[in-house]
């Protein structure tokens, strides 16, 4: 039987007045490969930092038999020694650590971590900032790796390639599924379909009794219109009368307790909700935005520097309308230098004169004025206050959420909201550079729907295998300071 590595027991977490984390018993064992998802703020990270003990529960023990190495986003690293080997494969720059870049940052720590062995890994969102070639290396570096992995991550490419265990936290509860992170979305298919049937089996019960129960009592009524009916000379006329009187009435009542004991029986029925369904959302482009320029994106013979630096050399492309274009390639390569000229209709770009474009771009999105959620929306969008609360909701903007003030909303929050405004707002055509970054599993899903339900035109920048998959109409690469179609229809 494998070892345990970490064990957790009677752990409680709590901010403010919310519980963050309520976990009876679990366990790390040696060989484990556990992926963690779940919500933004649903506690993930939380989790880790228990574990790396780094953060002490108000109640319970964290156990912890073997040696872990622990890797976040957030910590700047030192410029320490590293494998030679593996500086040469991430390509780490030779430059200070303070003029490095967001990749940059990532791969220097991830040297650092592969650079020694540890019994066991505790890894925080590792390839927020990685390109398809970096997160290919993670891959492969944890593939045959012999220990105990546990691993948050919004990448689900990774977590299909990497975990055999996912750990689900919802609501402050941990739960666990076999399988894959594809394995956990079928068997959540299967727990919603199943519980749609429990629901359709409980109304069908519960409408049987009160039909059964609506029955007795109109029995009972009837039994007392036919006592009502019976004039005084019958009464007089028959010896017996009285008794049959007394028999009606003890028909009634026991028909009337039965109908009472009915509705008891449906009052103890166990309700069991419908499963949440997702709403579709479609997004109608008024006449006034709606472009007939076949290519509304055009470009002939462009290039782009950074610097004394060729980035893009004589391309020409023409991105087709009412599609969603991804544009992926090697970190510095040129793809948001490309997002950027096309904004801002740079030399060698044309653009149909009625494209109207809303952007979003990497960066720290701090509000100016006293706005709440839904009032900055409706203030920027055409569409009526339900749709708004639908898209915000399909975010993670639920409740009491709405009426925060945008001034106050977390880095993540933030970056939703804006996502939020671009479907709503009053463009034709969407620039994404990475929009996934920062964004949970559930919002990255979100997303995919808005994008599928959009009538304009997308252009989007991303690593994320899964969401390009899902999303894209056509995929370019730049490459070579080529930029290449991969499957242009």
């Amino acid at each position: 039987m494998e070892k345990v590595c970490i064990e957790l027991e009677n752990i409680e977490v709590s901010f403010l007045d919310r519980v963050v984390l309520s976990i009876p018993r679990l366990a790390v064992h040696q060989f484990d490969r556990i992926g963690i998802v779940g919500k933004n703020g649903a506690g993930k990270s939380t989790l880790l930092k228990l574990m790396n003990g780094q953060m002490k529960p108000e109640n319970g023990q964290v156990k912890r038999f073997i040696d872990f190495a622990y890797f976040d986003q957030l910590t700047i690293p030192e410029k320490t020694e590293v494998e030679y080997e593996l500086k040469g494969k991430l390509s780490i720059p030779e430059t200070e650590v303070e003029s490095f870049s967001g990749g940059e940052l990532t791969r220097l720590k991830l040297a650092q971590l592969f650079s020694n062995y540890h019994e066991g890994l505790l890894i925080d969102e590792p390839t927020t900032h990685l390109d398809t070639e970096g997160i290919q290396f993670f891959i492969e570096e944890l593939t045959y790796y012999y220990g105990a992995l546990v691993l948050v991550s919004h990448d689900r490419f990774v977590l299909d390639k990497l975990v055999t265990k996912i750990w689900e936290v919802e609501d402050g509860i941990v739960t666990e599924y076999t399988g894959n992170y594809s394995d956990y979305v079928v068997q959540k298919e299967l727990q919603k379909r199943q519980q749609q049937d429990q629901h359709e089996k409980y109304l069908k019960e519960k409408t049987r009794l009160i039909k059964a129960a609506e029955e007795k009592m109109k029995k009972a009524e009837k039994i007392t219109q036919a006592n009502g009916r019976m004039s005084k000379k019958e009464t007089k006329a028959k010896a017996n009368k009285m008794f049959m009187t007394k028999s009606k009435d003890t028909s009634q009542k026991a028909v009337q307790r039965a109908a009472k004991a009915i509705e008891q029986r449906v009052e103890q029925l166990e309700a069991v909700e419908a499963p949440k369904e997702e709403q579709m959302i479609h997004f109608h482009q008024s006449n006034a935005l709606q472009l007939h320029n076949k290519f509304p994106i055009m470009a002939d013979r462009l290039t782009l520097k950074a610097g004394e630096k060729i980035l893009l050399e004589e391309a020409s492309f023409q991105f087709p309308l009412g599609q969603t274009i991804a544009i992926t390639g090697k970190n510095g390569s040129g793809k948001t230098t490309l997002l950027r000229h096309i904004l801002n209709r740079g030399d060698g770009v044309t653009l149909s004169p009625k494209v109207v474009i809303g952007a979003y771009e990497q960066m720290d999105y701090q509000f100016t004025m006293d706005e709440s959620v839904l009032g900055y929306m409706k203030e920027r969008s055409d569409y009526d206050e339900r749709k708004i609360r639908s898209v915000l909701h399909s975010m993670g903007f639920t409740g009491n959420d709405v009426k925060k003030n945008v001034r106050h909303l977390s880095g993540g929050e933030a970056i939703r909201l804006v996502l939020c405004q671009l479907f709503l707002g009053r463009y034709n055509v969407l620039v994404l550079d990475e929009p996934t970054n920062f964004l949970d599993v559930y919002c990255i899903e979100a997303l995919e729907r808005f994008i599928k339900a959009y009538e304009g035109t997308i252009l989007l920048v991303s690593h994320d295998r899964t969401f390009i998959d899902r999303v894209a109409d056509c995929v370019y690469v730049i490459e070579d300071k080529k930029l290449h179609a991969m499957n242009n229809p």
